[in-house]
């Protein structure tokens, strides 16, 4: 099986009126299916730029990116969007639910989004709801969770779907201790189920739940390690 993430040489400079600003530089990066790999860095390090440029939301100035065996230079705008929606899934700090929609609705609008009829998105939206806890605040809308039912409902609609890479930036920042490691487990479980995950986190013992912690400085990964499983930090695999 191929990788599901590889960065090769990933370069991204923008410009700052007639300022260059490299946030990446010359990244080399592989996340293969079923591992978790967590990024720490100071503000400002590039993370978030890694991360769109991972999820095909940006191209790189120099370098390749490959997702799921699928390379992303020459694809077009919309090739790119209907791999982001059937293979990508995302986990935003600050949630990203649509307010006028339902938790459910929610989850299930990126499956309606690629075609897949409303009953069958609804079916397998309140399935992944259901295996997170969730089935009884279906049909509530997000003003009406707490912060860390509308972080597992984010993580729901990430994960619905055949999806192979699962990116979150931050997801436990506006979460309390107990809700946020609440939500690294639900990572670690779609990981166990074949998800490759890359997480931006600041929190070293959440990082640790990973595989592999990646540390980016300056637009370069400058270190890297693998965590010792401990049993309060990590599930058994």
């Amino acid at each position: 099986m191929s990788a599901a993430l590889e960065m090769h040489g990933v370069s991204k400079t923008y410009l700052d009126g007639t300022d260059e600003v490299h946030a990446l530089r010359e990244v080399d990066l592989t996340v293969e299916p079923g591992r978790m790999v967590a990024v720490m860095g100071p503000s400002g390090s590039g993370k978030s730029t890694l991360l769109t440029i991972a999820g095909a939301l940006e191209t790189p100035t120099e370098g390749g990116v490959r997702i799921a065996g699928q390379t992303l230079a020459g694809m077009t705008r919309d090739d790119r969007a209907r791999l982001r929606r059937r293979t990508i899934g995302y986990v935003f700090q600050d949630f990203n639910l649509l307010p006028g929609l339902t938790a459910a609705e929610n989850v299930a609008l990126p499956l309606e989004l690629d075609g897949l009829a409303a009953g069958k998105a609804r079916a397998a939206g309140l399935r992944v709801l259901d295996e997170l806890g969730l089935a009884d605040r279906a049909s509530r809308f997000p003003d009406q969770l707490s912060g860390g039912e509308r972080q597992r409902v984010a993580i729901a609609r990430a994960v619905v779907g055949d999806r192979r890479l699962l990116l979150a930036d931050e997801p436990t920042g506006a979460l309390d201790s107990v809700n946020g490691e609440a939500v690294m487990r639900m990572i670690l479980n779609a990981c166990k189920g074949g998800v490759a995950a890359v997480v931006v986190t600041h929190d070293a013992q959440l990082a640790s739940w990973a595989d592999r912690v990646v540390f980016i400085r300056d637009g370069r990964l400058v270190d890297h390690t693998a965590p010792r499983p401990t049993p309060d930090t990590l599930l058994p695999r």
